[in-house]
């Protein structure tokens, strides 16, 4: 610790960072237990015990809303994840220079859009009058007439999905690439005199050599597995898709501090927030089991 002094001391900005916007918090989830009033301080708010979640778990909304949950977040770490890593390694692959970097720029700009303007993009070419996934459908022959994408609950899952993947996928290959660029040429050029043609050099070179990337960040996602936000599903959705829309975190927003009830929010952003942790520890306890690879 004395050789390493300097790096402690430059550590402990980041520690204080966390210690401030991640743990202070927490003492916010009081309000989970009690029946907050604004106005009144700590201890003159009415204490209600468990009552909060009880009313949670007795909603069958909340059902509803946690199934649309867990289904949109695999969906999205199915094809959010492995896309990303196949992009990485195909980017790899690429031996003009000029035309690598093109395609990887390209890739990270949709990241830089916001979601507002990325819903009124798939609204677009989704739209039943001039959408240009209708208009290629008609012309080729798959459907005779135009399908309404959007007010379509059972298509709203995979239309998120898609504008996700769309909008990430460039961008969340970054660490994959950076992470395949750290590998020795030296073993791509022994492979190569012991006969290896590039789809060997891929499956016994580049990803295990990512490998320990690719499990780290799988352990985590699956630990934000349940909290995938709101504001995709709240620009894509409508009326017609409601009950394949709602998430935990539009839940909480809309019955929560939507109609002043902190406490029932506090409550629904706590379930969410300890089932994350469990996701986590149960996930960093399989592969650290099957794998010997962990994050913790």
């Amino acid at each position: 610790m004395r050789q390493q002094k300097y790096l402690y001391l430059m550590s402990v900005p980041f520690l204080l960072l966390v210690l401030v916007f991640n743990y202070i918090p927490i003492w916010g989830w009081t309000m989970a237990f009690q029946k907050f009033r604004l106005g009144r301080s700590f201890f003159e708010q009415e204490w209600v015990g468990f009552a909060n979640f009880i009313e949670i778990f007795a909603d069958p909304l909340f059902y509803k809303v946690l199934r649309n949950t867990l289904a949109m977040s695999i969906m999205g770490l199915i094809g959010g994840f492995t896309i990303p890593v196949i992009f990485a390694v195909s980017i790899n692959e690429v031996k003009n220079g000029p035309f690598k970097k093109a395609i990887q720029t390209i890739s990270y700009l949709p990241h830089f859009v916001s979601w507002v303007v990325v819903a009124g993009i798939f609204y677009k070419i989704l739209s039943v009058d001039g959408g240009v996934v209708n208009d290629v459908l008609v012309k080729l022959g798959f459907i005779n007439q135009p399908i309404q994408f959007m007010a379509k609950g059972k298509l709203f899952w995979w239309i998120v999905t898609i504008a996700d993947l769309w909008k990430e996928m460039g961008w969340n290959s970054i660490i994959f690439i950076a992470s395949i660029s750290a590998i020795s040429p030296e073993l791509y050029d022994a492979a190569k005199v012991d006969g290896c043609g590039r789809f060997k050099q891929i499956w016994h070179i580049t990803l295990p050599g990512i490998r320990s990337v690719i499990t780290v960040l799988l352990i985590l996602s699956i630990g934000n597995l349940i909290r995938i936000g709101f504001e995709k599903q709240m620009l894509l959705a409508n009326s017609l898709v409601y009950d394949y829309s709602e998430v935990l975190d539009l839940y909480a927003l809309k019955y929560g501090l939507g109609l002043n009830r902190f406490s029932f929010g506090t409550a629904i952003g706590m379930v969410s927030s300890l089932v994350s942790v469990g996701l986590l520890l149960t996930a960093n306890g399989l592969f650290k089991r099957y794998s010997d690879e962990s994050v913790m």
